[in-house]
């Protein structure tokens, strides 16, 4: 079904980009996220269009490898950018340039590390939006938008579905509908990951409700959405695979946690995805360590 797409290589290019958001190189993953995005709110996504676009072209410009592009890569620190900055300020004319200079600037900074085979998943996404944030709140008098302003009221069906509020999370979108949609968009291309963020999900809320963590706040999945994202990462069919989810959603709730509590990233925005790129460093360094002892034994007793 995906050549539906292929037959518009920028389309396909753009909505792989969206998917890769949560790592899956999918087409229709991609356009579900959109839809659950306009869902929530016509700017954040005409926001992550924009942005993923700028971001695609830039790549296809600059004549950077095919292949990541077919892949989405260019696409996804992208279109997180364009989401922030409608989520944070008020869509002014400003914030609309910066959507696609965000969008572009994400694109040559994970190029950069892509060259240099370095695993950074969304870190030039919230380099940016860092920097634009700080940027803009120092030096321009641009209000927030509603959904900084509006105070977020947890439902009765928020507890039940904290999960899927996660997933939603992940892309800055509070309805129950987004986050649902979100995760049978991850579902369609790879059951395995979405169950496994599911599961990461509720053990990051866990981890977040014995810290004393506001329970209303996890039920709306504030505290899980990084640890969907690291349960992804890591999701696979072997046994240790298991242990590698347990232990990256584990040391990732526990970073967010730490930044949130000691308000470390207030004055930048708020930790976005940090504690998912954290977290999973950590386990990257932990199995790069594991299996360097396995085949140093393995050499030895040979």
């Amino acid at each position: 079904m995906e050549k539906i797409f292929e037959k518009v290589p920028l389309l396909d290019q753009v909505l792989k980009g969206t998917g890769q958001i949560m790592l899956q190189e999918n087409s229709w993953t991609g356009l579900l996220f959109l839809i659950g995005i306009f869902m929530g709110s016509w700017e954040q996504g005409l926001s992550a269009l924009m942005a993923t676009t700028a971001g695609t072209l830039t790549a296809r410009l600059l004549k950077y490898d095919q292949s990541e592009i077919n892949a989405g890569l260019y696409g996804f620190s992208a279109a997180l950018v364009g989401v922030a900055l409608s989520f944070v300020f008020k869509n002014t004319l400003l914030i609309w340039i910066l959507v696609i200079i965000g969008g572009t600037a994400a694109a040559v900074i994970q190029h950069f590390f892509i060259k240099r085979k370095i695993p950074v998943f969304t870190l030039p996404f919230i380099l940016i939006a860092w920097a634009l944030v700080f940027i803009l709140h120092r030096f321009t008098e641009i209000p927030p938008s509603r959904f900084i302003t509006e105070t977020i009221l947890p439902t009765n069906n928020d507890e039940f579905l904290y999960s899927t509020n996660a997933f939603g999370e992940v892309i800055f979108q509070g309805g129950i509908l987004s986050g649902i949609i979100f995760f049978l968009a991850v579902f369609i291309n790879s059951p395995v990951a979405a169950l496994y963020g599911f599961v990461g999900s509720i053990i990051g809320g866990f981890i977040s409700h014995l810290h004393g963590e506001p329970i209303d706040k996890i039920h709306l999945g504030l505290f899980g959405f990084n640890a969907v994202l690291s349960a992804i990462v890591f999701s696979g069919f072997k046994k240790i695979d298991g242990f590698w989810v347990l232990l990256a959603v584990a040391a990732t709730a526990l970073i967010d946690d730490f930044l949130i509590d000691y308000d470390l990233l207030s004055s930048v925005g708020g930790v976005f995805t940090f504690p998912f790129v954290a977290g999973t460093w950590v386990t990257l360094l932990i199995q790069k360590i594991t299996i360097h002892k396995k085949t140093l034994n393995t050499d030895l007793n040979n």
